[in-house]
Formats: C-alpha cells, structure tokens, sequence
C-alpha cells in the first residue's frame, strides 16, 4: 500500500513539473492531477476501511476468548418464587433476559418464599465463589451473618426489590420500591374516598416481607388514628389468590360488614372479587365494596378501567438494568454515589385511568 501511494504522488510532481516546462499542456495537467487526487482518495479510504475492520474483528476475538476462558461476571441470585405474583414473574423474567452469557455474566438462581432457605442459598453462592450476590429478601431480618461472610469472600452484595435490616457496610447499593409509600399514598387515596365509616378486609402478604410491612404499615397508623376506620378481618393469605378468596368467603359467611377490600398484591385482590362474586356482593366504582390491589399487572389495571376495581399502586418490577449498570460500575473501578435507589411509582385510579396508562404500565 505505500509502494502505491508512493507512485500516486511521483506521478503527481512529474504532472506538474509539466505544468511548469509547458504552459499549453495545463488543461491536460489539470485533468491528470484531479484523477491522481481521487486516487490517493480512494487508496486512503481503502487503508481506513481495512484498519475499521481489523479493530472489530480483534475485539470480537478478544471477546470470544474471554467467554471461553469462563472469564464471565459470577452471580448468585437470590429472588422470591416466580409464581408468588404477576409482579414476581416479570421480576424473574427481567433478570434472565439480563444476567446472561452475551451480556457477560455466569449467573445461577435459587428461589424461597423462606428466609431460612434464601439464607442457605447464600451461603452455597458464597461457598461457590461468586463475583456478586443479588438478593430479594423473603423477611427483612437475619441477613447480618450471611452477608458478612460474603463481605468476608470479597463478594459484592446488591438487594433489589426489598430492603433488609441490616448495616449498610454489608451492601454495596439496594435498588427497590418504597413500600411505605407506597402504602400510604393508597391509604390516602382511600381517605379520600371520604366515606362515613371505612371496614376493611385487610388481606397482608407474606409476614416481615418489606411489601407486607410498607402496605401494612400505612393501614396499621390510619385505623389506629381515625374512629371510623375500622379492620373487620387482617390475615396474611401470602400474595395467593385462593387463600385470599377463603379469607374474604370467611368473612361474608360471618355476617360482619365490610366496604372495602384492602389486598397487598393483585393476586389476593382478585381471589377477594372471587368471594364478592359468589355472594353476589357488587364491587369498584358506585359500587357496595370498594376494591384495591397493588403491583399493576396488566389485568389488574383492565379491572379498574372496566370500573371493577377502584385501585391500583404500582410495584415497579423491572430493576436489572440498574444493577448491571451498577456492576459495569463497579468493574471499572468506579464507585456508586447513591447506596438506595427509589424507583419511581404510581397509584392508578378507577375513574382516571387510560388505555395508555394500562398499556404503558401493566405488567
């Protein structure tokens, strides 16, 4: 290629030394330097073109070599059983398209509605040399030991979806939901309702969750304040359906009166209609029984557009783009600003809600 371009340009100079020695052949030098301007073009192009192309096809080889070298990110994912809810699927879903080969992780999965069993999982991960635990806590207590021995192995820990109780030093960033807020921005939406007197079936999610706590929480502080805010019946029917159903059936066979249905997921919502439906207790907008669910699954937010239900709060289930981000960080050397990252929610209203808030929303 520099032979070439070498010629290119001695052609060059002997064209317009011509130019000098004879001025009635300048129309011919004129045309001879432009073509030898396009050849030098296009050599260079070409040059670039070959250089464009090796530089790909090394950092694909470098790549390849990585991979097959098992020079992959090592995680241990920690979660809550996929078929919990609507919200947990998504959830499960979101991280397999996420943690996988072509995008650089080695990435195994163990799944517990238990914190004794999600404990143990932890240890094994921590046994089997992982580069990094991510982890959805069952309960929000006992993690201090498990994840000062992963500390202890070098492994970085990051929770999602949950919060636990423990030292902050033991995790490197916590992405998840604020589930206080969550409670309470339904329990004012429920205020502002402003019925005479508000008897709620509470149904609660699976007990010490984070969620459970959040959604309970706000409830717990409004009845205890307000006189006629009143709970008929408060019982876990842990995020299932056909428990919840049973709840509220139990309830309708009792004869206590109730207005409205306060259910931690969606799931549980729908198992209390269940009840309502086979008793032939109306329910949503206008109705005898106000009906309000939490987690936004796509169904669930057709319910309260078709004005069954009254209310939905939003439970964002889509946190693997943030923890890769953070591991990316993290590999490179840098480090996270912000250790809790709140992601953003909404509460969706029966006489508000969209088409597009239902498409762009549901899960």
């Amino acid at each position: 290629m520099k032979r070439k371009l070498l010629s290119i340009v001695m052609a060059s100079a002997m064209t317009l030394s011509l130019v000098a020695c004879n001025s009635g052949a300048a129309d011919t030098a004129k045309e001879a330097a432009s073509e030898t301007v396009e050849e030098a073009t296009e050599a260079v192009s070409e040059t670039v073109e070959e250089a464009t192309e090796a530089v790909e096809e090394a950092t694909e080889e470098v790549t390849e070599e990585a991979t097959a070298s098992g020079d992959l990110i090592k995680v241990g994912i920690i979660n809550n059983d996929p078929n919990e809810s609507g919200y947990r699927t998504a959830n499960d879903a979101d991280l397999k398209a996420t943690f996988t080969e072509e995008n650089g992780y080695d990435a195994s999965f163990a799944y517990s509605l238990k914190n004794d069993e999600q404990i143990a999982a932890a240890q094994t991960f921590i046994q089997d040399e992982v580069d990094y635990l991510l982890l959805s806590a069952a309960d929000t207590a006992g993690w201090d030991s498990v994840l000062q021995d992963a500390q202890d192995a070098g492994i970085k820990v990051i929770l999602f979806d949950r919060t636990i109780d423990a030292d902050e030093s033991l995790y490197e960033a916590s992405i998840v939901s604020d589930m206080a807020k969550e409670g309470q921005t339904a329990v004012d939406w429920l205020a502002g309702q402003n019925l005479d007197t508000v008897n709620v079936i509470h149904l609660q999610g699976v007990m010490g969750s984070a969620a459970q706590q959040g959604r309970s929480g706000a409830l717990d502080e409004k009845v205890a304040a307000e006189d006629n805010w009143n709970i008929v019946v408060q019982q876990t029917a842990e995020w299932n359906a056909e428990k919840a159903q049973q709840i509220v059936q139990s309830v309708i066979d009792s004869g206590k009166e109730f207005n409205v249905i306060y259910a931690e997921n969606d799931d549980m919502a729908k198992g209390a209609v269940a009840a309502l439906d086979a008793a032939g207790i109306s329910h949503g907008v206008g109705k005898d029984v106000i009906v309000m669910g939490f987690d936004c699954n796509k169904w669930a937010l057709e319910e309260l557009l078709n004005q069954n239900w009254n209310y939905d709060g939003q439970c964002n289930p889509f946190q693997s783009s943030y923890i890769d981000e953070i591991i990316k960080t993290l590999e490179s050397g840098g480090s996270i600003s912000e250790k809790t990252i709140i992601m953003d929610e909404k509460g969706f209203d029966a006489e508000t809600i969209t088409q597009e808030d239902v498409d762009k929303y549901g899960i």
